[in-house]
């Protein structure tokens, strides 16, 4: 029993360190370099939709990494920010986001292969409906296409990933494998960013991402 214990051991840790070494060009962002109130260098906010969001560089004593955080604090139907500067076609994408309040909503995404404020991806777990879910939205119509029901747990910081290759997408959230799906609506490299919904105030942290070789 021990025997095999061991090998699945060094099996696992062997394909997390080849499915690593496939990643290049990587990019984190703590948003501490960038003065509070305004937007890192690159980024672009907005929204799909109608309404008012407000993304800001702004100080949180719980910050993963101290002292900024991303906050959106403002109200719209999809709220986003993105790094208008990448192009990124396959990789992945992380961000550590913590959901503060929202009667409507209370949710963090991520977005990739962003084209547009109305054509991307994104998947989002939402502290309200204690879920994952994956999404493409196209022409600014958002619609699901892999679900599932996961504790989403209020004020307080999680992880949330894509890992993304063809048509292929892998969702982990805080270390576990929420989703694998397929679809094959953006197939082009584009932009990267995070993502809210509704009147969701959400803190976003240790943003990065990368590129398979």
């Amino acid at each position: 029993m021990k025997i095999v214990i061991i090998f699945l051991a060094i099996f696992l840790i062997g394909a997390i360190a080849f499915a690593d070494s496939n990643i290049s060009n990587r990019t984190a962002v703590d948003f501490d370099k960038t003065s509070v109130g305004q937007l890192p260098d690159g980024w672009v906010g907005g929204v799909t939709g109608q309404g008012s969001p407000k993304w800001s560089v702004e100080v949180d004593t719980t910050a993963p990494s101290q002292p900024n955080v991303l906050k959106q604090s403002g109200d719209g139907d999809y709220p986003w920010c993105v790094k208008k500067d990448v192009s990124l076609k396959d990789g992945y994408v992380e961000v550590k986001f913590k959901p503060i309040s929202g009667s409507e909503d209370q949710a963090g995404g991520i977005l990739w292969r962003w084209q547009d404020g109305d054509n991307y991806y994104i998947t989002r777990a939402n502290a309200l409906e204690d879920n994952v879910t994956i999404y493409h939205t196209v022409k600014g119509r958002r619609r699901s296409f892999k679900n599932i029901n996961m504790k989403v747990t209020p004020n307080q910081w999680h992880t949330l990933r894509v890992d993304f290759a063809g048509n292929q997408f892998k969702v982990t959230f805080d270390g576990r494998v929420a989703i694998e799906a397929t679809d094959d609506t953006f197939k082009e490299a584009g932009a990267v960013g995070v993502w809210t919904k509704a009147d969701s105030v959400t803190l976003f942290d240790d943003f990065n991402f990368g590129e398979t070789k």
